[in-house]
């Protein structure tokens, strides 16, 4: 069994690779990456023999195809989605190969779910948003679903910081998902919101505590709806421990700065070169998730809340690495292109049990009550 990790010299597609390394019966696990003096430094970090590194250009549609030929499970952690999933997915599919992802833009979700068809033609199996969150987020979303009777309202939050991860395809996925509009999906129906707006103030478990909130272009808007039945609102919203760095996001792309891929390029250049002048939140260098899923039990109305605080390349790279076992055991059935909440896709309760058993905890909190609640450990 092969192993292919697309971008598997970044922060999170390190990880990725270690956890393999520790928990896969891989036979190779290749470090697919154009930096590759990062990438055979990870490879020496494992200690590992079964890890190879291939220089790869993932801009070349060739390249990708010759890589993926043979019938490996491809794991993409090459960001910034927008940029590459949509390139990345066609290239799996002409190759023959099955592919996981931690995509976390909604407009390269939205492209690559189109394929869905061609993808279940080929008898290929793409499963894409398998990180952080999307990923996590939307196991927790239908874990919740599954435990009530009805479920008219799931609320995803996320909380980061940046002294967590200060890589180059985070921080142009920042300026992508603070531009323009983004997808939101309420009273029954997807509609556009305006990128950074209607702040909200959300709880998180300690230390990442209170942060500020926005409506963000991630996924979980798009997808949760069209898995789980029944729904009538969802929501994602996000934000930086370091609020002013959400206010900057909001300036530039209030000036038009990242209206472009080429504009996003340029100003993610810049402010990488300026992040280690920029002042940092020391006490609260890691990320959070909060699902709260809000329904009915027995009548009564019930929300339950899922949380979890973690390094971003641990709750990242982790599902990345669970997402990509599971596809080389054969034990996700689903064909097409789908993400991870879609039935016979992953199943909660055994994705949970692998991040326990590397200590990714995940905090519950139900109440007998609607509306918002706060999670905790």
């Amino acid at each position: 069994m092969r192993i292919i990790v697309l971008g598997g010299a970044g922060d999170m597609g390190a990880e990725t690779v270690r956890d393999l390394c520790r928990f896969s019966k891989a036979t190779e696990i290749i470090i697919a990456d154009r930096n590759r003096q990062a990438a055979e430094a990870v490879a020496a970090s494992t200690g590992d023999q079964r890890v190879k590194v291939k220089t790869v250009d993932a801009t070349s549609r060739d390249d990708l195809i010759a890589l993926m030929k043979g019938n490996p499970v491809v794991a993409g952690a090459l960001g910034p989605f927008y940029k590459f999933e949509r390139l990345v997915v066609e290239a799996a599919l002409m190759a023959g190969a099955n592919y996981v992802s931690i995509c976390d833009d909604h407009d390269a979700a939205d492209s690559v779910l189109a394929l869905d068809d061609l993808a279940r033609q080929r008898g290929r199996r793409i499963l894409t948003g398998m990180g952080w969150t999307p990923g996590l987020s939307n196991i927790l979303a239908r874990k919740g679903y599954e435990e009530l009777e009805e479920v008219e309202e799931i609320n995803v939050y996320w909380a980061s910081s940046a002294g967590d991860s200060e890589g180059l395809a985070v921080i142009m996925h920042t300026m992508h998902i603070f531009t323009g509009t983004v997808i939101s999906f309420q009273e029954g129906r997807h509609i556009a919101v305006k990128a950074g707006s209607e702040q909200e103030i959300v709880e998180f478990p300690p230390p990442v505590n209170q942060v500020k909130m926005y409506h963000l272009g991630h996924p979980e808007p798009l997808t949760l709806p069209r898995y789980l039945d029944g729904l009538q609102k969802v929501t994602l919203k996000g934000g930086l421990a370091e609020n002013y760095l959400n206010g900057l996001a909001r300036f530039v792309a209030a000036l038009r700065l990242s209206n472009t891929s080429a504009g996003k390029q340029i100003m993610g250049v810049i402010l990488k070169g300026l992040m280690p002048i920029f002042p940092k939140d020391k006490k609260r260098r890691v990320s959070g998730i909060r699902v709260d899923i809000h329904g009915r039990r027995g009548g009564r109305p019930i929300s339950i809340s899922y949380a979890a605080i973690d390094r971003m390349r641990r709750l990242t790279g982790i599902p990345l690495s669970v997402g990509t076992i599971m596809m080389a055991e054969n034990r996700i059935g689903r064909f097409g292109v789908f993400g991870p909440e879609a039935d016979s896709a992953v199943q909660p309760d055994v994705f949970l049990e692998e991040l326990a058993k590397r200590k990714v905890i995940i905090g519950r909190r139900e109440l007998e009550q609607a509306g918002s609640t706060a999670a905790t450990d």
